[in-house]
């Protein structure tokens, strides 16, 4: 089932992925200052985690197809579950401290919920089509 285009609007637009976008720039900031040890390890793991995040969304917004943008977004929020564990590993390790990693990981599981809304919205858009 194709989704109707009529409606859909440029991606720097949608919310959902302007939030991505946000949380990405974030955890590059955190990443440029990690220990040299983890230049060949955390750093692109993170990287790659962070960049999926938004790359995901992005590729599903431009399906244009309910069941693939879902899929995509599923992807996305397995991205942020990454990321998460990235960050516990930068509070295990004592790169950082609490109160920088604490927000991140707030801000890592509203963009949980948001995405979890968006598959949620699919869904209903899929069943009235």
């Amino acid at each position: 089932m194709v989704m109707d285009n009529s409606n859909r609007y440029k991606l720097e637009d949608f919310e959902l992925y302007k939030m991505a976008r946000e949380f990405r720039k974030k955890v590059y900031d955190l990443i440029k200052r990690l220990p040299k040890e983890e230049i060949y390890v955390l750093v692109p793991q993170m990287r790659r985690a962070a960049l999926s995040i938004s790359n995901n969304i992005a590729e599903g917004h431009g399906r244009w197809h309910f069941q693939e943008s879902i899929q995509y977004c599923r992807v996305s929020r397995g991205s942020v579950e990454e990321v998460i564990d990235d960050l516990n590993v930068c509070l295990d390790e004592k790169y950082f401290d609490e109160s920088e990693i604490i927000p991140l990981k707030e801000e890592s599981y509203r963009l949980i919920e948001k995405i979890n809304g968006y598959i949620s919205y699919l869904k209903k858009q899929k069943e009235t089509l």
